[in-house]
């Protein structure tokens, strides 16, 4: 099987079962999504959208966020992981927001990487899921997933599979192929018992293939 085969029949199958995928993360509005983006590193999406509201009712906007100061933030943010790093990126971010953007979320994959906390993959999440910008957010998940499909091949760094993963797939549907890629990986393709049984992918998944031999 050629690796445009594999392609097509991955994204084949995803939109077949799964067209219109989405974040898990709940967000009102762009600085929501961004702010709940920077929360949920190293932490379950479940988590970020318990403490969210009552963060968001409180500080709605930028403005309202980059008067609080960290100490504020603190306070609705606790549960979470890196409570205090999360804090302080939070406030910086959002005074940035005000100096620099209008209090406005920019578009563009490389001014949201100027915000404090926000990282490629963050920055690729946001231009994605906001502004559909052909930008693909490496995780945990999407870098396991796609390397196991055979999507991606010996690529030893997030920025690699990114690389192959935009080169292989449209422009118009990579948007929809982040959110297809961490579904799965977080529900299927499990990264320590995956539910290869269940897989519609099983028949030219090359991790399923290799297993298969070996047992």
């Amino acid at each position: 099987m050629t690796l445009k085969e594999r392609y097509r029949l991955t994204i084949d199958y995803f939109i077949e079962n799964n067209p219109m995928p989405a974040t898990e993360l709940e967000y009102r509005d762009p600085f929501g999504l961004l702010v709940s983006v920077i929360l949920s590193a190293q932490c379950t999406d479940k988590r970020v959208n318990m403490i969210t509201p009552a963060l968001l009712t409180r500080y709605p906007d930028a403005h309202s966020m980059s008067e609080a100061g960290k100490s504020g933030i603190l306070e609705f943010i606790k549960s979470c992981s890196y409570p205090n790093n999360k804090a302080k990126h939070l406030s910086g971010m959002s005074k940035m927001l005000v100096n620099e953007f209008d209090g406005k979320v920019p578009s563009d994959p490389l001014l949201l990487q100027k915000l404090p906390g926000v990282g490629r993959k963050t920055a690729n999440v946001i231009a994605s899921v906001l502004y559909n910008k052909p930008v693909m957010a490496v995780d945990t998940h999407v870098f396991r997933v796609s390397e196991r499909i055979g999507l991606t091949h010996n690529a030893r760094t997030p920025m690699q599979a990114e690389e192959q993963l935009t080169k292989n797939i449209a422009p118009e549907i990579i948007h929809k192929a982040h959110h297809w890629l961490i579904l799965h990986g977080r529900y299927i393709c499990k990264a320590r018992k995956p539910l290869c049984n269940q897989c519609g992918l099983s028949a030219f998944c090359k991790y399923y293939n290799n297993i298969t031999e070996l047992s």
